[in-house]
């Protein structure tokens, strides 16, 4: 005589089924977690790589805004070492070298200076300004040699304005304001200020001859 069969309540029923069961539902659990958990990796990761993107951004922008200032502990004392250098090659050292200096300018182009007037200027740092009005007379070729030679000089010069006021014969007449510079210290007592009027109405000042 053939065994009962086994019927399905007897399977359901079953230890081994119920495992089986339970196994299928654990592996499940497992392949979803694993799917999350990849999922949410590669989310962190590419969170990570935008946030390395933009450290690496922000550190360019810095290194482009400080740039400028790389070395500037160098350039001051370069920018030092020029100011020293120019104040002892083009600053005259005294009042009494200005007037040698433009002596030295008439005699050499052949123009004549006459009502030479000297006034005080506005200081700026460690210079005051030292202003001439002059008359100066000539041919056109001394005058445009005097005017470049005192622009090119090595006392540094610089021409304010000039203005025509007459010509006899071959002569020209202009009056001409020249500035340059002199230590505070340098600068004599008595010289009175630098007038605001423009060279063709300005009084001279301080006359040092005709």
């Amino acid at each position: 005589m053939s065994p009962n069969p086994v019927t399905t309540r007897e399977r359901l029923s079953s230890p081994l089924t119920w495992h089986y069961v339970g196994l299928a539902v654990m592996i499940l659990i497992v392949a979803i977690l694993a799917v999350r958990l990849g999922l949410d990796w590669s989310a962190t990761d590419s969170s990570s790589n935008d946030a390395l993107v933009n450290k690496q951004i922000e550190l360019k922008t810095l290194e482009v805004q400080t740039a400028p200032l790389r070395g500037l502990e160098g350039r001051v004392k370069d920018s030092r070492v020029q100011i020293q250098d120019f104040y002892a090659k083009r600053i005259p050292a005294n009042y009494s070298s200005i007037l040698t200096r433009i002596g030295e300018l008439e005699v050499k182009s052949g123009v004549h200076l006459s009502r030479v007037g000297y006034s005080q200027g506005a200081s700026a740092g460690d210079l005051t300004e030292i202003s001439m009005d002059a008359g100066i007379s000539g041919e056109y070729q001394q005058i445009m040699h005097f005017v470049n030679d005192l622009e090119r000089d090595k006392t540094f010069f610089v021409i304010r304005a000039m203005a025509f006021t007459g010509q006899q014969g071959g002569l020209v007449n202009l009056r001409l304001r020249v500035s340059t510079w002199l230590r505070p210290s340098d600068v004599p007592n008595g010289l009175p200020p630098t007038s605001s009027e423009t060279p063709a109405t300005a009084v001279p000042q301080a006359q040092e001859g005709e």
